[in-house]
């Protein structure tokens, strides 16, 4: 059989790429294989045949990590085989579909799917670039009606403490799309990466076009439906004179209520009252956008750079080893930190790395915090992992190395309420918190929620800082700014309009800077420094080096020894070892924990020759005495080293029980060898 494949090929940060498409996966409205080194994903594009009845564009797009891409056989024991996606999938489904779905017409309402198959992983190249070029040149083939394409470039730098990953996306001339983290960058940095990668994104725009006109579908014509004139006026009649007063009065939902109420008597069927619904969101919209744009009057009167009321508290609970609660406006964060041992560390199995975590930040968002009443689901959905990564990326730079700071943190941030970027009051809420905790963070931090209102034509421009209510629902970007009065730790940007321009991200950016270092002093007053103790209900953990080679002699044989040290301590305490030789001993109970520590010092203790060293006699024997030395170990005073001159019996000098201080005088193999007369 002849797959007719078509291969086209480029460089994707350094190194080769390319694109295939043939007839695998035929059945779809477009399939590219897309390969990056050694790395292949699969990207396969798929809309249904008719209208579904929603009020919103239904795109899905699915990213699917396998584990034989890298060669591996994951799981549960009992179940060898991919389950739900990991969160490292989810972030990665949704850095795709941030990036493509503003080009989609969002009065479209055909399903679209773009799945993601990844099919081969090389641990080098990351597939998140080749499988958004992969879907946005099987979007761009297809049928479906779409104005992309789009690319992205994935930048990682690891040089002058900076740890720098960012991820720049958008179509040729606009960024539509941002995940950035990084050590306290300047703001000038971040801006230029943003213009060079928009440099990277026109090529790869450009290869897809070449693609698309060699081998692109004509894109079917679907029929948008336009709204009745008459509904339109019947719905304009009634709003006059009453939405501003709404919005500034928060009483949209009244309002909305009263219309429906008002055509519904008037005998509309119910698909009238749809597009009525519709119509009065898209009064809303043009409302906000022109208040803003030509009288800069926000909806609760602000000013366009005016952060709203802020509050932070911490220590609001006495068990918790640390807490946290931050509010701006009607949004407030509370968040909690637990500290543990290094046992406690996450393991992380995913198709790239299996690796260890030893901070975590957990975001939750229970319907309470929006007025709503929602039945809870199994797990956190794609927004809460979205916003806890984003929360964690704003922070983990700033965590103490374990060398300074050995415990495994975890905080989890509970949203109480929610209007307008629950993620950043959550980055302040966390930092609060773990300060709180006696977290030694290297800087406080602060995260900001950037909106943009623009005009029809694009010439025409307003940057909002702090966004609540409508500036989020109705605005066109959300764009998440978190850092540190030296710089920037985390970026997050979508838009709902095609991009940004360089213009526009410069200006966001000084003005995020300046909303940031106000939150900071306020943050400051409720909490300067890190406590400068843990918690008392915090475990203290104590960190001992010893030789990497002695590693197995202090776990034993099946970890008889290292549960035989714990055990003498009532199982209070709890042994970590490390693969360098860092030895960590963890107690909520200190004494417990120190105890611990004796014991393992004792044991790897390197004799040498001339050391004094006491002990109990534990054995005797025609030839000699053993002395317990502490720690598993022992030595022997052979009979010619117990006095000078003869010595017929060794009970004459020693008996079993006695305590003596002897010395070393031979240490070699693991032997011991001590002189009771040498110390004499």
């Amino acid at each position: 059989m002849d797959l007719n494949r078509k291969i086209y090929t480029t460089e994707l940060n350094g190194e080769k790429a390319a694109l295939e498409i043939s007839k695998l996966a035929g059945k779809a409205n477009a399939a590219v294989l897309g390969t990056h080194g050694d790395t292949a994903v699969l990207a396969t594009v798929i809309m249904g045949t008719k209208d579904v009845a929603t009020d919103y564009f239904p795109l899905t797009v699915d990213y699917e990590e396998k584990f034989y891409a890298a060669g591996k056989i994951l799981g549960s024991r009992f179940i060898r085989r991919e389950g739900r996606p990991s969160d490292e999938a989810v972030l990665s489904g949704r850095l795709i579909d941030r990036t493509i779905r503003p080009l989609f017409d969002q009065r479209l309402r055909r399903e679209v799917q773009i799945m993601i198959t990844i099919l081969a992983y090389d641990e080098k190249n990351d597939p998140d670039a080749i499988s958004l070029l992969a879907a946005s040149t099987a979007l761009a083939v297809s049928d479906i009606p779409w104005a992309g394409p789009v690319a992205g470039i994935k930048t990682v730098i690891n040089q002058n403490n900076e740890n720098i990953v960012a991820f720049f996306a958008g179509p040729e001339e606009k960024i539509n799309m941002i995940e950035f983290e990084g050590k306290e960058i300047e703001e000038e940095k971040v801006a230029k990466l943003f213009e060079a990668s928009q440099t990277e994104i026109k090529r790869l725009v450009d290869f897809q076009r070449k693609i698309t006109s060699e081998v692109g579908k004509p894109k079917i014509k679907i029929d948008l439906a336009e709204p009745d004139p008459r509904i339109k006026k019947l719905v304009a009649d009634f709003i006059e004179g009453g939405l501003e007063e709404a919005i500034e009065k928060k009483t949209l939902g009244d309002l909305k209520t009263g219309l429906l109420q008002h055509l519904a008597e008037a005998g509309e069927p119910a698909e009238i009252l749809k597009a009525a619904d519709d119509l009065f969101e898209h009064a809303i919209d043009v409302h906000v956008h022109q208040n803003i744009l030509k009288k800069e009057k926000r909806p609760d009167g602000r000013k366009l750079n005016e952060v709203r009321d802020l509050y932070g508290e911490v220590g609001l609970f006495k068990r918790t080893h640390g807490s946290g609660l931050f509010v701006r406006g009607d949004t407030q964060s509370l968040a909690i930190t637990t500290l543990a041992s290094p046992a406690a560390e996450q393991l992380v199995e995913t198709m790239e790395a299996t690796s260890r975590r030893r901070f975590m930040l957990h975001y939750n968002f229970p319907s309470f915090s929006t007025g709503e009443i929602k039945k809870r689901g199994g797990g956190p959905g794609r927004r809460e992992i979205g916003h806890g990564a984003l929360a964690q990326k704003a922070l983990v730079n700033l965590i103490p190395s374990k060398e300074e700071f050995p415990y495994t943190i975890r905080v989890v941030a509970e949203t109480l309420s929610s209007n307008g970027s629950s993620s950043m009051a959550s980055t302040c809420a966390a930092a609060l918190s773990m300060m709180d905790a006696g977290v030694p963070l290297l800087k406080q931090a602060a995260g900001i929620a950037m909106g943009l209102m623009l005009s029809e034509d694009h010439k025409d421009f307003k940057i909002l800082t702090d966004i609540q209510g409508p500036e989020d629902h109705h605005g066109d970007m959300d764009m998440k700014v978190a850092g540190t009065e030296a710089g920037v730790t985390a970026i997050q940007m979508d838009v709902k309009v095609v991009g940004i321009t360089p213009e526009i991200f410069r200006l966001t950016l000084a003005q995020a800077k300046e909303a940031r270092l106000h939150i900071l002093k306020t943050m400051e007053k409720v909490l300067a420094k890190p406590r400068p103790k843990v918690s008392p209900f915090a475990p203290t953990i104590y960190t001992y080096n010893i030789s990497p080679d002695k590693i197995g002699l202090l776990i034993g044989p099946g970890g008889k020894t290292i549960n035989g040290i714990i055990a003498m301590t009532g199982g209070k305490a709890t042994i970590d070892i490390d693969e360098d030789g860092k030895v960590f001993v963890a107690s909520t109970d200190a004494a417990a924990a120190e105890k611990t520590l004796e014991i393992v010092k004792q044991m790897m203790r390197e004799y040498k020759i001339g050391d004094i060293v006491e002990g109990p006699i534990i054995k005797i024997l025609e030839f000699g005495a053993i002395v317990d030395l502490g720690g598993g170990q022992d030595g022997m005073i052979h009979v010619s080293e117990l006095r000078e001159g003869f010595v017929k019996k060794v009970e004459d000098v020693v008996k079993l029980g006695d305590v003596v201080k002897v010395k070393i005088i031979k240490a070699e193999n693991g032997k011991i060898g001590l002189s009771l007369k040498a110390l004499k």
